[in-house]
């Protein structure tokens, strides 16, 4: 259905610092989109995705950080892979689909067939080319990736229900307060340029809103009645919601994984499901060793280049050890991210960790939590420059940047 010069063009929503507050401590020293996963930033990974799109033109990041804080990671991307990424800051906040109505002029310069957008908080496999045929052989406004979850977390995302023969979206709701559908919005969608009518239509019916609700001033005072700012425009419950059941909107469904990275702790766990899914896209990232010359390696682990790691350690699962860190004799890692800098001395033993930059943790000492995800402390946190002294032991605990520990701690925040 397609033709060779059809081009594309990919929109990531990377959010802004008064978005990531649930990241902290993280977020504190990094955007959290430029946080490594697997050893690459967060936001590289739908990158990578969309590089594999079919006649992709260019990619843009939009949000509130600073250009700035983008601009060494944009510049490095585009030249590694070979395609065209720029960044755009949004001067307010417009909602998800307003924020890209606002750089529509950006966005149609290459006159694209179609329009990938998709949130940087997303870990999955995003099969982007499988939805553009699937979208192409519906026909509409555009496709939702969606996903099956238990009942008891569908409630924590947008939950649909479609058609089960012809996947049309027929209904849409935004975090229900009673189950609607074990079917949930993955947050990644792909749009014909027709959805910039869609947005423009609910501007201009907010703006006939409230010069009609001029005439009662009365009313205009109530909370209930004050209105969102015309240029506000939010994907799920302008768009999607009112459209649903109109043809206009279909779901493609993806049986592979799919995880939100909201906290810190699901950051760890989208790491390991990148990790394992370099297996199959690039295996070549994925560390190797048997004890001998380099130290013995179980399960998916990630090496950076100039991380030295002692032949006596053993490192994973689901282990990822970012640039010069220094990993001693004896030490045990599994499921941690080791992060720029880090000294881990002789015989220390992390497991279900983040160590943040520049830290050094004692030798025998352990860093380690339950492993629960989804626990405010189920994984342990290490900020910035955090110095844990031999033979202690830290079990549950988020540390806030440039702290010492020289006793042992046990489910504590340590700001």
């Amino acid at each position: 259905m397609g033709s060779s010069d059809e081009r594309v063009v990919a929109v990531i929503m990377v959010g802004g610092p008064t978005k990531g507050t649930r990241f902290r401590p993280l977020s504190l020293n990094i955007p959290k989109p430029l946080f490594p996963l697997a050893g690459q930033p967060m936001v590289h990974h739908p990158i990578s995705a969309c590089k594999r799109i079919p006649n992709l033109a260019q990619i843009y990041l939009i949000g509130f950080y600073e250009e700035r804080e983008f601009a060494l990671f944009v510049s490095s991307i585009s030249n590694e892979l070979k395609v065209p990424v720029r960044y755009l800051r949004e001067d307010k906040p417009h909602g998800s689909a307003g924020g890209l109505y606002n750089f529509r002029d950006f966005i149609m310069e290459d006159d694209p067939s179609h329009i990938f957008l998709l949130n940087c908080d997303v870990c999955c496999s995003f099969p982007l080319s499988e939805m553009l045929e699937g979208h192409k052989s519906y026909g509409g406004l555009g496709t939702i990736l969606v996903n099956k979850v238990s009942p008891e977390l569908a409630s924590q995302f947008g939950e649909l229900v479609a058609d089960p023969v012809t996947n049309e979206l027929l209904h849409y709701t935004e975090k229900p307060e009673t189950f609607v559908s074990d079917r949930i919005n993955c947050g990644v969608y792909v749009f014909t340029p027709e959805i910039f009518t869609a947005i423009q239509g609910v501007s201009t019916q907010r703006k006939e809103r409230a010069t009609l609700r001029r005439v009662t001033s009365f009313e205009a005072l109530q909370p209930a009645n004050r209105n969102l700012p015309t240029d506000f425009v939010r994907l799920d419950q302008d768009i999607l919601s009112p459209l649903a059941g109109k043809k206009q909107f279909y779901v493609y469904e993806t049986m592979d994984f799919w995880e939100q990275i909201k906290t810190p702790g699901m950051s760890l766990k989208s790491s390991g499901l990148y990790l394992a899914q370099y297996r199959i896209i690039s295996p070549d990232l994925l560390a190797s060793g048997d004890g001998l010359k380099n130290a013995t390696i179980s399960g998916d682990v990630y090496i950076h280049p100039s991380a030295k790691v002692h032949p006596t350690a053993k490192i994973g699962p689901n282990v990822s050890i970012s640039a010069n860190a220094r990993i001693g004799a004896g030490v045990r890692l599994v499921s941690c991210i080791i992060l720029d800098g880090v000294e881990i001395k002789e015989n220390a033993v992390v497991i279900h960790a983040i160590v943040g930059w520049k830290s050094s943790i004692g030798r025998w000492s352990r860093v380690q939590a339950s492993g629960d995800y989804n626990a405010k402390l189920g994984v342990t946190i290490l900020g910035e420059s955090v110095t844990v002294e031999e033979e202690v032991v830290v079990t549950n605990s988020i540390v806030l940047p440039n702290k010492t520990l020289n006793l042992s701690v046990q489910d504590e925040i340590l700001l």
